[in-house]
């Protein structure tokens, strides 16, 4: 068993996964890995505050436009 083959089986993902994560994450240091997961993280809140705001919006628009 080649070493992705095997990193493969202990996290129950396929090999293509763990190819596509040394690609993605080979020159890394783990400090910088770390900070990229805790980007990851905010980008993903953020995004998520941002579609809350966008359909309250839309629903104040709504709301006014029955009113007047």
């Amino acid at each position: 068993m080649t070493t992705v083959s095997v990193a493969a089986s202990c996290f129950g993902c396929s090999t293509s996964s763990i190819a596509r994560i040394f690609v993605m994450l080979g020159g890394m240091e783990v400090s910088e890995a770390k900070r990229l997961k805790a980007l990851e993280a905010e980008n993903a809140k953020l995004k998520k505050m941002l579609a809350e705001h966008m359909l309250d919006v839309a629903t104040l628009k709504e709301m006014l436009g029955k009113n007047f």
